[in-house]
């Protein structure tokens, strides 16, 4: 399919450009040859200042938007840190796209999560399963504000014209994850406490939980060129396949594997050759996790990443990259 949105001259703003998926989908703008890319670090434009937005989008003006700036963590860090998941996640959602708006740009996508569907939601869960259920109550806020997005862009569609889309990934992987002990989502924490256990001679890795949940994992690389394709669709073909109040589309690779399973691959990836050992009392968190992906196959796309392949190419980076790493 050709390019309908993206072009090389085109002045595309990259939210979150430092961070997994931020810095995915800059590598694959540069590598098509855009070369009037946007970026901004924390430090340089604070997304939750409304002010500071404002004066960023009156002074660039972009020709279009990607907001794959977030505050993310694992069960950890959502259980601890529920007000800042929630609040952060809001307030930069809400000032990037009333901004956009504002000074009039037409493109934007908006990146979300999984954890947006109920937590008991029929399985593969499909775009059409949002606001049907409870939520997962370990990861709450942040699945709201993400839910919020999505409807951001709706509205503003709805009053507006805009053509602002939403993607909703799977959980991701690769390179430039957080690998923190605590912080971290449960695959890369996995691969650096496998790691760590492989090169310390532990006899054995305590996993959280049962491990018997099962999750669906996308590699970084294939979230990002998803990401791309949707951006590109011309609108006939977007509009065609979504509804303007249930307009998200979910990216994943529509397989998926036990927590158990997971660490047995991660394993062997990291030569760690003792036992492998499950705390029970610990929460599992969601049930099942996999993504209906039929409505982006409908359109064209599917994930290329095999999942050990992934991992392997993953913890080569991790191995790179662990030295710069302070915890």
């Amino acid at each position: 399919m050709m390019a309908t949105t993206l072009r090389p001259d085109s002045k595309i703003y990259v939210a979150g450009h430092r961070g997994m998926v931020g810095s995915a989908i800059v590598r694959q703008l540069e590598a098509r040859g855009c070369r009037n890319l946007v970026t901004r670090t924390h430090a340089e434009l604070d997304l939750t200042s409304q002010a500071a937005v404002a004066e960023f989008f009156a002074t660039e003006k972009p020709d279009a938007v990607i907001l794959a700036a977030a505050k993310v963590g694992g069960i950890h860090a959502n259980n601890t840190y529920p007000a800042e998941f929630i609040y952060e996640n809001l307030m930069m959602e809400a000032n990037v796209v009333h901004q956009a708006w504002r000074s009039g740009v037409q493109h934007l996508l908006f990146l979300g999560s999984s954890c947006i569907y109920p937590k008991l939601a029929a399985q593969p869960m499909s775009e059409q399963a949002l606001l049907t259920g409870t939520l997962e109550p370990t990861n709450e806020p942040y699945a709201i504000a993400k839910i919020a997005g999505i409807k951001l862009c709706e509205s503003y569609n709805r009053q507006y014209g805009t053509d602002y889309r939403s993607v909703m990934p799977t959980n991701l992987y690769g390179p430039n994850d957080n690998f923190h002990p605590q912080n971290s989502h449960v695959l890369p924490a996995l691969l650096r406490r496998f790691h760590e256990a492989a090169r310390s001679g532990a006899e054995s890795v305590t996993i959280w939980g049962t491990g018997t949940p099962r999750r669906e994992f996308l590699h970084v690389d294939d979230m990002a060129a998803a990401s791309l394709f949707v951006l590109d669709l011309d609108r006939a073909t977007y509009d065609a396949n979504t509804e303007p109040m249930l307009s998200h589309i979910n990216v994943g690779t529509g397989s998926d594997v036990a927590i158990r399973e997971l660490a047995e691959m991660i394993a062997e990836v990291t030569g760690f050759t003792g036992r492998i050992e499950f705390d029970t009392t610990k929460p599992d968190g969601t049930p099942r996790k996999l993504l209906d992906v039929s409505r982006l196959a409908s359109m064209g796309w599917r994930a290329s990443v095999d999942l050990r392949d992934g991992l392997r190419s993953t913890y080569q980076w991790f191995l790179t990259h662990a030295a710069d790493m302070r915890t």
